[in-house]
């Protein structure tokens, strides 16, 4: 049985995990083991923490598997498509990495200067805030998401310069709804828009512009494969909204979850999850995502373990060891994402392997 630091038994079922502790001076083994614990939980180690898991914690770096898993899928439906280039396919993931970076540096920045986040919010909560906790100061921040956006901004200049035009709609089309997310005077997360901002991000735009770029084509078979997996990345936000209802709704956030309420926001959440699986083998039928793609429906028994969590209110306190307390919904939901789009890629990769191609 696992335990936690201090010798207590862990319930892994409930979502709790071991709180990692690296002591000062630490092997590379330790350091990996802090690395890792970040990389998961958003959270530093307790003790000695180095540059690296800084980074981790400032960038948001566990939840960038979302992003990696859209751009996966993509390269692995082109890879057996004419045109297609290791190369720029590779740049184009990075590209879109760089992007979800740039998102999340973004949101805290604007999310500060606004007054939104304050060490009462739950962004201050569930892992340190880049700048109320000290990790770094405003300035820098704001100098890192420059050094990130210019960064990006050069991939996609010489993506455009290889593959044309339809590669700078894409990329601006990414920056404009990543900025707008929080950013004034749009704000679309204020005015419950930001759902189907990262439904639209996170299908159509990071998957069919990864296409493209590796490829210089796009099918329509493309779109409707981004969709199945996009709606699970929208139930993690579902999920992450409807934990911070009692703090958007004074603040007059106007998220999906704040109009509908918590008892009509969970149900929503819950049929995001469903819909992953009626659209994945809508997709497999429509040949727009080969057959073995199925395996992603071997995520049922992970999406059983968190149904019971998204249909009851959170327990009133944090549970032991549970690591981005106060958001419960938005974990469950993430544990469901991760799983599940793990599998899909899987499957997906063994259709690339052995050449079974959906269109």
């Amino acid at each position: 049985m696992a335990v936690e630091s201090d010798g207590r038994p862990l319930d892994r079922a409930a979502g709790e995990v071991p709180v990692a502790v690296v002591p000062e001076n630490p092997r590379l083994r330790q350091r990996m083991t802090g690395w890792r614990y970040a990389a998961l939980t958003t959270n530093p180690p307790r003790g000695y923490v180095d540059a690296v898991t800084k980074t981790i914690v400032l960038t948001r770096a566990a939840v960038l598997p979302m992003t990696l898993v859209a751009g996966l899928l993509a390269g692995l439906l082109a890879v057996r498509q004419p045109g297609f280039s290791t190369g720029w396919f590779l740049l184009a993931l990075l590209g879109i990495t760089l992007a979800h970076v740039a998102n999340n540096i973004m949101n805290d920045l604007f999310d500060t200067e606004v007054g939104q986040d304050t060490l009462d919010y739950p962004r201050a909560q569930y892992a340190p805030h880049p700048i109320l906790s000290g990790l770094t100061t405003r300035r820098r921040l704001a100098a890192l998401a420059v050094a990130v956006n210019v960064a990006d901004l050069a991939i996609m200049l010489i993506l455009v310069a290889v593959r044309g035009p339809w590669v700078l709609a894409f990329g601006l089309g990414g920056f404009l709804l990543s900025a707008a997310y929080t950013a004034p005077p749009l704000r679309l997360k204020k005015r419950g828009l930001g759902e189907l901002d990262v439904l639209v991000t996170w299908g159509p735009l990071m998957v069919g512009g990864t296409y493209f770029s590796a490829t210089g084509h796009l099918p329509w078979q493309v779109w409707l494969a981004s969709v199945p997996y996009a709606l699970l990345c929208t139930a993690v936000l579902m999920g992450k909204h409807t934990d911070k209802i009692p703090f958007d709704a004074p603040l007059r956030i106007r998220t999906v979850p704040v109009l509908l309420g918590r008892e009509r926001a969970l149900p929503v959440t819950r049929a995001l999850i469903v819909g992953y699986y009626v659209l994945l083998v809508a997709a497999v039928a429509a040949q727009c995502l080969p057959w073995p793609a199925l395996l992603g429906l071997a995520a049922l028994p992970t999406a059983r373990t968190v149904w019971r969590p998204l249909r009851r209110p959170p327990p009133p306190q944090r549970p032991r060891g549970f690591p981005v307390w106060p958001l419960w919904y938005a974990a469950w939901a993430f544990v469901h994402t991760r799983r599940a789009g793990t599998l899909l890629i899987l499957g997906v990769a063994l259709a690339a392997i052995f050449d079974v191609t959906a269109f």
